[in-house]
């Protein structure tokens, strides 16, 4: 059986919910981002338990087709902007590649749930890996535009501008702001919406 799963953004989250399906001694098959697959069926008190226990970590059980479809989208903009090995497609290909449904389905459903472009969103995350590349010093400028997908320095400097306020070198300077974790990305998603 397969469970899909609200704000899995990092391995720690695959680990929160593997601890929390063995607590209820049901047994994963598999865990990804968004979603565990489970070898038995779930019944509505363990499904419940479940729900309990992942959200004081701030995750929480999905089961409309709508909010699964967003959170997909949300978990492959992610894999997209942390691919290790940069894609050489954007990201409406890359989506269109994962999901196989037409972008602008794709697109249209994002934004009638979260209030937000696709490709706003994916900038956000760029930004956000942006903000821990540069903090930890891993890379100089010209790699982490290539890294994150920019056709240039300057396209990345100017988007890293935009959304932060700063250019990437007063950032650097700062060291005070710190990286947002992608839970409070998609909680700004949700204000917004309000």
């Amino acid at each position: 059986m397969k469970i899909y799963i609200k704000n899995m953004a990092c391995e720690s989250c695959k680990v929160v919910v593997k601890e929390a399906l063995e607590e209820l001694d049901l047994n994963p098959v598999k865990i990804e981002l968004g979603e565990a697959v489970i070898k038995e069926e779930i019944d509505l008190n363990k499904k419940e338990k479940l729900n309990s226990i992942i959200k004081k970590v701030g995750l929480e059980l999905i089961e409309s087709k709508g909010a699964i479809l967003i959170e997909k989208i949300k978990n492959y903009c992610q894999e997209y902007v942390n691919a290790d090995k940069a894609e050489k497609m954007n990201i409406s290909d890359y989506l269109t590649s994962k999901i196989d449904l037409d972008y602008n389905y794709l697109s249209n459903a994002f934004s009638e749930v979260t209030s937000s472009t696709i490709i706003n969103y994916t900038n956000l995350l760029k930004m956000e890996k942006a903000k821990e590349m540069i903090l930890f010093e891993e890379y100089n400028f010209s790699e982490i535009a290539t890294k994150l997908h920019f056709s240039s320095l300057s396209a990345f400097s100017t988007q890293f501008k935009k959304v932060t306020g700063f250019s990437p070198t007063h950032f650097k300077n700062l060291k005070e702001k710190r990286r947002k974790a992608i839970q409070e990305l998609n909680e700004d998603l949700e204000e917004k919406k309000q």
